[in-house]
């Protein structure tokens, strides 16, 4: 079968057995702060686990795409070495949300694997949890092994330990015993020598976990104690490229067809022949791996950056790059060539991959020109540590300052000095990352004590759209302790008008008013796993009381007028620039907003007046606001709603229009356009390769702008000659600065011009190097063609010159090429030598070099000290 086939079977079996098939959610996450990407099939329905959501449909099937990189599943440093591990993968699942429990998982994954895949059952083997003795003193689970019994042999059944049997969402919530299905490859002959039971869990490459069977019956509290749930669910999770490699016959997941058409791709690009081992095969595993992961991110609108969930893409994709430059010579951008591939194999299942195909390409581009610069930047700098090293043994601390400030590849970083004769101190670079990671971690860390239940109930009821004030009653309450906020405590209401942070825009502040007048500040408002979190510095006194709820009316009006903005900008963008223009993130905050757009030149000032006057016309008209809640999200998409990519809908939706412009949209907004009184863009710029942002302001931000802004014409005006016309004023101050400027330059030419022929008087012999220091009353422009114009008439030159600006002491250091390569002399190293004179530092080519300090006192001896360093380099 092929991987589009196998994947149709599964989802066809469970739909033939009652479950509804649901697309893949976004594989980056936005409403959960304990993960950043989806690392599980599960993830999508944790709310359903954690009894914050009701599902639609009490048993469903689907094929998630899964991205495992950091936190605790983090396979990253196994990719490509090995056969069967990867980045992003796809798990085939199927969920009962208190439902059908053991017997009807272990029945339907047995008839699937045996029955419909065709997969030998001498092949196959199946582990149980045992049981464990410590502080949860769980028994094993005797009722999986009973169903198994049933259809398995004994021999078969394996016990597995609380580490391989035992699945936990985290260290707090949902969990219990988990059985997997394991199957052996190996040939006839193979199985017959070493049995395939002592290799289950021992990562053999051909004896792989191919189905976890979870089943999900308890929850884990704060302090560890385990509590039986009121329903007790399924969560399966089956990896889908291992399926394939087993049923294709193959030995690895690369073989299979889900990734030899990205290999035979690499292969043409590159010149190298998969299959013949060592690192270039290495190479090109990792490759065809990590441009999977890398576009289906951005396809969900995660764009490489340098914090959280973006700097995890850049690293990815980075990893990849540096192994094609590194193993197959990929000196040019060639990933981004492997996206149309890509697009072919996976695009029925996933269309978004075709849609944002442009896109992908352009920003992979972009991201491979910009590290093959820094690669090229290292390799200068590595030369540069290597110069100045006394021994055969190169710093770590040094090694690390290149991994962690200029993004050097350390794997690079100790191949090449392997190459070069070389040893790397791995001990100071583990120590130095070490202390990040430290940094790090106690930066983030958060501790979360456990839910204060008052009163049971359905989820929070959001009233935010209709009302600013609310009776509420609180239902449960946890305090929580973070490194960096410190202690407060998030509130659950049993309904609120307080809108959570999403979609772009902040939560709201407001405040908890008692009966008796006392007052608790709310200053932030989060969703997180379907469940509305009031976040207090502090707890009322009564947390059984009844409150008064009440948004802060300014902020969350300012905020949505800035919302319904960012709606009319996106219209007079795909209005202005074209129908390819698409959201890719925005901010929306009381005082500004900030949108996200593709497109791939720089608006030109007559498109962004454009646009602004679009917004604005659109403002004047007095548009009213028309939204339908708990619209069929097809409906929606078919009356022509504009949906995000990368963004979760449910099966209904909520829908805004003002005017033409419609859009899926959980945000707040104003009644009416005529409520933002003025839009005015403030900046439009690249934030990534085919992606421009625009920032903007609305209402009291333009009055305020405005006000400003005439303030300063009317300073302005008060130092012109002709304040009637300032601009006329300004251009002719302009003129006659650029006038002046040109008899500066000259007089400037003219005062070098007679300082070289004085210092030619000034040069003597040093041991065999015409040397040449002095003080001289420059600046660094000037300085700089001084040196070289001397230089080009001796070509055994050495100059140090000095001199001071604006109180700033700066040394520039010429060594003529000759010179440099017959004596070793480098330029760089000897002003950073000689900064310490002037309390400064510097650096440069071997040739030409320049420090900077804020000592000019210290100039005269840094002129006397260069005669030692010239005479031992």
């Amino acid at each position: 079968m092929t991987s589009k086939e196998i994947r149709s079977r599964f989802l066809a079996f469970f739909e033939e057995r009652g479950h509804q098939i649901v697309p893949s959610a976004p594989m980056v996450i936005k409403d959960d702060p304990t993960l950043m990407f989806t690392n599980a099939g599960m993830n999508q329905f944790k709310e359903y686990f954690l009894g914050t959501g009701t599902p639609a449909h009490r048993r469903i099937a689907d094929a998630q795409k899964c991205l495992r990189v950091s936190g605790k599943h983090n396979d990253l440093e196994e990719v490509g070495r090995d056969t069967y591990h990867h980045t992003m993968f796809e798990m085939l699942g199927n969920w009962s949300f208190g439902d059908y429990f053991k017997k009807e998982t272990i029945s339907w994954a047995w008839e699937f694997l045996t029955e419909v895949c065709g997969i030998e059952r001498d092949r196959l083997y199946v582990t149980i949890f045992e049981g464990s003795d410590d502080a949860d003193a769980l028994e094993r689970d005797q009722e999986a092994y009973e169903l198994w019994k049933a259809i398995v042999p004994e021999d078969r059944i394996l016990l597995g330990s609380k580490k391989d049997n035992f699945w936990e969402m985290g260290e707090q919530g949902p969990c219990g015993p988990c059985s997997e299905i394991h199957v052996d490859i190996r040939s006839a002959s193979e199985r017959q020598q070493v049995p395939g039971a002592s290799l289950v869990n021992q990562d053999h490459p051909q004896v792989v976990e191919i189905w976890n069977l979870v089943f999900i019956q308890y929850n884990r509290k704060a302090n560890g104690a385990l509590e039986a749930l009121p329903e007790r669910h399924v969560d399966t999770g089956m990896g889908f490229e291992r399926l394939c490699m087993v049923l294709q016959g193959v030995q690895s997941n690369y073989d299979t067809d889900v990734f030899t058409p990205l290999i035979r791709e690499i292969e043409t690009i590159s010149g190298t022949r998969y299959g013949k081992g060592g690192e270039p095969d290495v190479a090109i595993r990792v490759i065809a791996d990590h441009i999977r992961a890398v576009a289906f991110a951005i396809a969900d609108g995660q764009l490489p950056g340098n914090t959280g969930a973006g700097y995890v893409i850049r690293r990815i994709l980075r990893r990849a790059i540096r192994y094609g430059f590194t193993f197959l010579g990929a000196g040019e951008p060639m990933m981004y060539r492997l996206v149309r591939v890509l697009v072919e194999t996976m695009g029925d299942a996933y269309p978004e991959l075709g849609q944002q195909q442009h896109l992908i390409e352009n920003v992979v581009r972009e991201e491979e020109h910009s590290f093959l610069r820094t690669l090229e930047q290292g390799l200068s700098l590595l030369d540069q540590i290597l110069r100045e090293n006394p021994g055969t043994e190169v710093d770590g601390a040094k090694a690390f300052e290149l991994y962690d400030t200029f993004g050097f590849p350390i794997d690079l970083t100790s191949l090449i000095l392997r190459e070069r004769g070389y040893t790397l101190d791995e001990a100071g670079f583990e120590k130095a990352m070490q202390a990040q990671k430290s940094r790090s971690r106690a930066a983030s860390e958060v501790s979360r004590a456990d839910w204060e239940v008052l009163r049971e109930g359905p989820p929070t009821n959001f009233l935010g759209y209709d009302q600013l004030r609310a009776e509420v009653r609180i239902r449960k309450y946890r305090r929580v302790a973070a490194k960096k906020e410190g202690e407060f405590f998030q509130l659950v209401f049993d309904q609120t008008p307080f809108y959570p942070e999403g979609g772009g825009q902040v939560g709201d502040k407001g405040y908890l008013e008692a009966p008796n007048g006392d007052v608790v500040y709310i200053v932030d408002t989060k969703k997180e796993n379907n469940e509305i979190l009031h976040f207090a510095k502090s707890l009322p006194r009564d947390p059984e009381a009844a409150f008064t709820a009440v948004v802060d009316e300014q902020q969350r009006l300012r905020t949505a007028r800035n919302h319904t903005a960012t709606h009319l900008l996106h219209q007079a963008l795909r209005q202005v620039l074209g129908q390819h223009v698409e959201q890719k993130g925005s901010a929306v905050h009381s005082g500004y907003l900030r949108f996200d757009f593709s497109h791939f030149a720089k608006m030109t000032e007559a498109e962004l007046r454009q646009v602004e006057h679009l917004v604005n016309a659109r403002i004047q008209e007095g548009l009213p606001l028309q939204e339908q809640r708990g619209v069929p999200v097809r409906q929606a998409l078919e009356e022509g709603a504009m949906a995000l990519f990368g963004e979760k809908y449910g099966e209904k939706v909520r829908t805004v229009r003002f005017g033409q412009s419609i859009e899926l949209c959980g945000g707040t907004h104003v009644g009416n356009t005529s409520e933002i009184w003025h839009f005015k863009i403030l900046s439009e710029g690249a934030i990534a390769a085919g992606v421009r942002r625009i920032e903007a302001i609305t209402s009291d931000a333009v009055r305020e702008y405005f006000a400003s802004s005439e303030q300063t014409l009317e300073a302005i005006r008060g130092m012109l000659k002709n304040p009637g016309d300032p601009a006329a004023a300004v251009g002719q101050l302009q003129e006659e600065n650029a006038s002046l400027k040109k008899e500066v330059e000259r007089l400037v030419r003219e005062k070098a011009g007679y300082l070289k022929e004085e210092l030619k008087g000034q040069m003597r012999e040093v041991d065999g190097i015409r040397l040449l220091t002095a003080r001289v009353d420059l600046d660094a422009a000037a300085i700089k063609n001084l040196a070289f114009d001397l230089g080009a008439e001796f070509p055994d030159l050495f100059l140090l010159l000095g001199s001071e600006q604006q109180g700033k002491a700066m040394l520039s250091c010429y060594i003529s090429r000759e010179l440099a390569e017959a004596r070793g002399l480098d330029a760089g190293r000897i002003v950073r030598d000689l900064g310490k004179y002037i309390q400064g530092g510097g650096g440069g080519q071997p040739f030409f070099a320049t420090a900077g300090g804020k000592h000019p006192a210290g100039i005269p001896e840094a002129l006397e000290a260069v005669r030692d360093l010239i005479a031992s380099p």
